[in-house]
């Protein structure tokens, strides 16, 4: 380390739309620098999603430039990555991937989700050997899509792994994974925190899948060392310890202080996503909301819905309505934007399962404007959320408070719609990027030691909900439930 140079730890986030680098301050836990560089994405309308792994290195490259450029005189001694959970990589016996990276997002598995439920004896069977039901985003029935749609691909895969591990293995050369983000990939049994060789059996019986898989080590440890070339790529020293790391709702927990239970963090996203941490294994019985691990040695119930931001972007953009426009548009129309309501599956969804579903508005009337229509897209996808809560209270989590993370938590009108939705106080997360933060405090933890929780606790500025607010949203998820049923049924 350089005379006088101020040490701090390097977060990495590698995200769907782009990769971050934090630079957090080794003693005083502030935040120094953010680098950031974009991403391609593959897409069709088959439900395609997919990138190449390469991008990701570049983006990276480029995020970490930007970020140690802009503090002169800091000396990075650590790293830890956060990556999108539940990607495919699948590398040949060079390492190269031998095609793109299939994303969370991709949804073009829903007949591979189907066969790999009935062969293992149904979902409660499936809920038993891992604690998930096969959904189109996970990893697995990514596995049996390109051994059944692309053989030559498949047969030319000696390895799978996550995006993070992926990024992990070529800074380290370590094939590791860590116990949060390997839950996200429904192959793996988040009770014992190993894989589920019942379900990697039925993927492919034939296969030597101890080679073809990560170890799975501890998420509080040190999984290599940063090589010589990745460090003259990334301009660090070579011989920084790198952290397990792990998927970034696992690291977004820790940046926002989700260690213990009681505090719930919704992420207003692409995705839109809601978790708290638990001592204890919690599996929802009715496989709604997912059973992960945490990245921190707990476990992490967690729902996510596919449309949340991306609602709320494509009604602004039909609009065109900037930032403001939106804001105000939001603050214009009263709660429960007077009687119109929209289930927002744009995308499909994924709570609830319906991966071929479509948007819908109801209760349309003349005098329903541009803000009542605004304003019903942002309640549909809060209330989304929220009926996704009930799953995590099956799974044993008994919300306490909320801190809003993503890009839509920087909306004061939003942010008091989810506590009036959620019936819960409500906090804004003071930084912008909670998953590398976390992949920051995760390493630093590992290798000084210091706690997980940051020092300005789960979050700041609360919001209070209103109980007139409040009945309003009741209203209107009244209103939503027989949209949401007709969807579940497959009518919409």
């Amino acid at each position: 380390m350089s005379s006088g140079a101020r040490r701090a730890f390097c977060g990495i986030d590698c995200g769907t739309q782009s990769t971050k680098a934090m630079l957090l301050d080794a003693e005083t836990d502030a935040v120094l620098a953010i680098g950031r560089a974009p991403h391609d994405l593959i897409e069709a309308d088959d439900g395609t999603r997919e990138q190449d792994p390469a991008w990701w290195i570049a983006a990276m490259r480029a995020a970490v430039a930007e970020a140690i450029n802009a503090a002169p005189g800091v000396e990075v001694v650590g790293i830890g990555v956060s990556g999108q959970q539940h990607g495919l990589v699948a590398l040949d016996s060079t390492g190269l991937p031998v095609r793109p990276a299939k994303l969370w997002n991709d949804t073009t598995t829903v007949t591979e989700c189907d066969a790999l439920t009935s062969a293992l004896g149904g979902p409660e069977a499936v809920l038993a050997l891992t604690g998930n039901l096969f959904l189109p985003g996970y990893t697995a029935p990514k596995v049996l899509w390109l051994r059944r749609r692309e053989p030559n691909a498949y047969a030319r895969a000696v390895r799978f792994c996550l995006p993070h591990d992926y990024l992990n293995l070529w800074m380290t050369g370590a094939f590791v994974t860590e116990p949060g983000d390997a839950s996200g990939t429904a192959y793996f049994d988040v009770r014992s925190r190993s894989y589920a060789g019942a379900v990697l059996a039925a993927l492919d019986e034939g296969r030597d899948w101890q080679a073809s898989l990560p170890a799975v080590v501890d998420s509080l440890s040190v999984v290599g060392e940063l090589s010589a070339g990745a460090g003259e790529a990334l301009g660090l020293t070579p011989g920084l310890p790198v952290s397990a790391g792990g998927g970034d709702n696992m690291c977004a927990a820790i940046g926002a202080g989700v260690v213990v239970e009681g505090p719930l963090v919704v992420s207003l996203g692409t995705s839109g996503t809601a978790f708290g941490h638990r001592d204890a294994a919690a599996v929802d019985p009715q496989g709604i909301a997912a059973a992960f691990c945490d990245s921190a040695g707990g476990w992490l119930p967690l729902a996510c819905t596919l449309n949340c931001t991306l609602a709320t972007e494509w009604i602004r953009e039909l609009f065109g309505l900037d930032r403001e426009g939106f804001e105000a548009a939001l603050l214009a129309s009263p709660p429960g934007a007077r009687g119109l309501v929209f289930l927002p599956h744009l995308a499909g969804e994924r709570t609830p399962n319906v991966p071929l579903g479509a948007a819908a508005f109801a209760g349309i009337r003349a005098e329903h404007g541009r803000d009542d229509f605004v304003r019903a897209v942002a309640e549909g996808v809060t209330l989304g959320l929220a009926f996704a809560f009930g799953a995590l209270r099956r799974a044993g989590l008994e919300p306490s408070e909320v801190t809003l993370i993503g890009g839509g938590a920087a909306s004061d009108a939003w942010g008091q719609l989810c506590a009036d939705a959620f019936g819960l106080p409500v906090r804004r997360h003071p930084s912008p990027e909670v998953a590398a933060l976390g992949a920051a405090r995760q390493v630093r933890h590992v290798v000084d030691g210091t706690p997980l929780a940051g020092i300005e606790g789960g979050g700041s500025d609360e919001v209070r909900w209103e109980p007139l607010n409040a009945a309003a949203m009741a209203t209107a998820q009244a209103r939503l439930t027989p949209l949401r049923d007709a969807a579940m049924a497959g009518e919409l």
